[in-house]
């Protein structure tokens, strides 16, 4: 398989690329959400979408606070409830609803599971959290961003 050279989307644009980390920077020291919920959410979008880059990033990122037994399971949360919050398998949930929204339309059942685990700020710093890191995956994916994982 000949390997195609992609672009590296943030030397190519260098304003659009700080835009977006300002977005991150926000998410990572302007709101009130945990930092390993945060990683979390960026982990479990970035498996949704399939992006190698950020699946290995963030699983490094989240290991550093959830042992890896726990890290493992984050693809089928919903069918080991007993290791994760309520809040936590809230956000799982809102982060899948949102990610896609063209499938669920962000449903009044999901949306009233994730108001109820979350002050409305922390809600709409949630979702800006899952948007950001759904047009990161949108970046990292196609211009197939490289991981730290050696053979």
């Amino acid at each position: 398989m000949s390997e195609n050279k992609r672009l590296v989307w943030n030397e190519v644009a260098p304003q659009g690329a700080k835009a977006l980390y300002g977005i991150h920077h926000y998410i990572t020291t302007g709101t009130d959400l945990p930092n390993e919920l945060i990683h979390l959410v960026f982990l479990r979008v970035s498996q949704i979408n399939g992006c190698a880059h950020c699946i290995d990033l963030h699983t490094r990122d989240l290991l550093k606070t959830m042992p890896f037994e726990k890290v493992a399971l984050v693809p089928v949360w919903a069918e080991v409830p007993h290791l994760f919050s309520d809040q936590y398998r809230a956000a799982l949930a809102w982060a899948e609803e949102v990610t896609l929204v063209s499938d669920t339309h962000a449903s009044d059942e999901a949306y009233a599971a994730a108001s109820t685990a979350f002050a409305p700020k922390d809600l709409v710093d949630l979702t800006i959290t899952i948007a950001a890191m759904n047009a990161f995956n949108r970046l990292g994916a196609p211009f197939r961003l490289p991981v730290q994982a050696k053979a």
